[in-house]
């Protein structure tokens, strides 16, 4: 068995996928490499970090860079 990852652009191509699948000739089921690709980034990210940030410390972060951005622009 081969496994392939498809990007559906057309919703009509959709629909076929799931004709060949009626017709037992393909089987379709979810991925989740992604989500298990994000857990192990952030995992790292996170055993390098010497300390977690707490919400007052990142709403301050966030209101600075929007306070530049904004400036910038006007």
């Amino acid at each position: 068995m081969e496994a392939i990852t498809i990007e559906i652009i057309n919703p009509k191509a959709k629909q076929l996928i799931k004709d060949l699948a009626d017709m037992k000739l393909i089987n379709i089921s979810k991925s989740t490499t992604g989500i298990t690709d994000l857990k192990k980034i952030l995992s790292k990210l996170r055993s390098n970090a010497e300390s977690v940030p707490d919400l007052d410390e990142i709403a301050k972060e966030v209101e600075l860079v929007r306070a530049k951005r904004y400036a910038n622009k006007a």
